[in-house]
């Protein structure tokens, strides 16, 4: 057997990059997007379990639904004080 000449090497080499390089390419996007929605679902795990526990709060604790109420609405008990905060947005 001779030796492969630098032509026919170049042109197999271009084959094997035509033939690899889209599915490759393809697959680092899906993988890239796979990231991303996985971050997505942490982070939509993260809301889920505050709103169940703000549900849950809700719906047993008095204190907590009062305190809400008065802050929603700028109620005061007699006697109360209210103190407001501004953050400036960045």
């Amino acid at each position: 057997m001779g030796k492969i000449s630098f032509t026919k090497l170049f042109i197999i080499l271009a084959i094997l990059i035509v033939i690899f390089l889209p599915p490759l390419l393809k697959y680092q996007q899906v993988r890239a997007r796979s990231r991303k929605l996985d971050r997505q679902i942490k982070s939509l795990k993260k809301e889920t379990s505050r709103l169940e526990e703000e549900r849950r709060r809700l719906q047993t604790d008095i204190i907590y639904v009062e305190k809400r109420a008065r802050d929603k609405t700028g109620v005061a008990k007699k006697g109360e004080i209210i103190l407001k905060s501004y953050r400036s947005k960045r």
